[in-house]
């Protein structure tokens, strides 16, 4: 009995070893051994050891039931997100297109027309009385009363023939004004001219007192602008020698003026440099400041003494 008993406990001893270790232990051979000792003592001792590896299943079978149910349990697909992904990128793409669809177009902005635009295309026309007169009368209409803007108005009698753009400056002044000589010995005053050219910048001012030459004779001409001339320096100019002719620009003749360094009651004849054109095309009376000057120029006695018939207006 004793030997046999031994022989078991070795054997169960080897079956927990073997399962310990994840071998695979038939249980055919253990069991029918303890079938055949059920009499004796020792198998009912031995009972509950044989029913220990029943009971508790090998690792490898645990493994194959976790595999099993791995592989029995089927990964789901996740149709739904996809479905909501790709629902999402539709509804985004609506929004974006309605969004397009409210969204107005920005216009192009047309590019205002410039005088220098307007000039290019059309051929230059040379100024004439009415021109000048429309100008007056429109910038004082709203600063004088009726009876005053009647004053401005001029008859025409005040103004000389206009240049038809075929004449140069001496050739036009020896149509408008043939006897010079006369006019420029009975001249005996000082702080004034017997003519007077206005136009609108410096070296347009040197350019015409080049085209002098043919016309003026023995008469003195003096420049009257503001670059690099004091005011001052053109009073005592005009105080200290006779001056028959000044070629000048509106504002620095308007300063002039007022600061009694150039008297108007001798002055017989108005040349307005008006048909000339700058390299944008603008002429005299399209450049604001220029056009403000000469008009307070005008207002400043010149419209009189064409009103009482001792000044002649031309337009060159």
């Amino acid at each position: 009995m004793e030997m046999v008993s031994s022989v078991v406990v070795d054997k169960l001893e080897w079956i927990q070893c073997a399962w310990h270790a994840g071998l695979d232990v038939g249980h055919d051979q253990p069991l029918q051994a303890l079938h055949d000792d059920r009499d004796s003592p020792v198998g009912e001792e031995s009972e509950e050891p044989e029913k220990q590896p029943t009971e508790q299943a090998s690792p490898r079978e645990k493994k194959g039931k976790k595999r099993k149910s791995v592989i029995e349990t089927p990964v789901p697909v996740k149709k739904k997100t996809a479905l909501k992904s790709q629902t999402e990128c539709f509804m985004a793409q609506e929004k974006k297109e309605d969004e397009g669809e409210k969204k107005p177009k920005k216009k192009r902005k047309k590019k205002k027309k410039t005088i220098t635009d307007v000039l290019a295309t059309s051929d230059p026309k040379p100024g004439s009385p009415v021109d000048l007169q429309s100008l007056v009368l429109e910038h004082f209409k709203d600063k004088r009363s009726v009876i005053e803007l009647e004053e401005l108005k001029l008859q025409e009698s005040c103004f000389v023939r206009s240049n038809d753009l075929t004449h140069s400056l001496s050739s036009y002044l020896k149509e408008i004004c043939p006897k010079w000589a006369k006019v420029q010995k009975q001249h005996t005053e000082k702080s004034s001219v017997v003519l007077l050219i206005v136009c609108s910048a410096a070296l347009r001012v040197i350019e015409l007192i080049k085209q002098l030459t043919t016309f003026k004779g023995e008469a003195k001409v003096l420049k009257l602008f503001a670059k690099h001339i004091k005011v001052e320096e053109q009073v005592k100019l005009l105080q200290t020698r006779v001056t028959h002719i000044g070629v000048g620009t509106p504002g620095r003749l308007s300063a002039l003026i007022e600061k009694e360094g150039l008297t108007l009651p001798p002055l017989r004849f108005l040349v307005l440099d008006w048909n000339w054109r700058d390299q944008k095309l603008r002429r005299m009376v399209d450049v604001p400041e220029v056009k403000g000057d000469l008009l307070k120029l005008l207002d400043m006695g010149i419209l009189k003494g064409c009103r009482e018939g001792k000044v002649k207006v031309g337009l060159f």
